[in-house]
């Protein structure tokens, strides 16, 4: 079943997540992802708000978590840490 990767960020360092941003395309793609929402408008009605909110399409849970732990993401990882607050979570869909 398809899954989300859902993705709330406060960007502190625009150089640093830059870098994440250019190296995580890539990762994600090739483990099947495709970006649905990347930073567009948003209504924050419940919770904490961060800025930045980016929601990819996989083909499985599996997928997206194996995407994330895989050396290609982790690298672009190691440029977010420090560089912004995030939350991620892959949500399974029903469709």
């Amino acid at each position: 079943m398809p899954a989300l990767w859902i993705a709330h960020v406060t960007v502190t360092d625009q150089e640093a997540y830059g870098q994440y941003a250019e190296l995580a395309g890539p990762a994600i793609a090739k483990h099947g992802g495709e970006f649905i929402a990347r930073g567009g408008r948003f209504v924050q009605l419940e919770g904490k708000e961060r800025p930045r909110n980016v929601v990819a399409r996989f083909p499985s849970v599996d997928a997206a978590v194996d995407c994330y732990n895989s050396p290609e993401y982790q690298e672009a990882l190691d440029h977010a840490r420090g560089a912004s607050e995030r939350e991620l979570m892959v949500v399974e869909t029903s469709d």
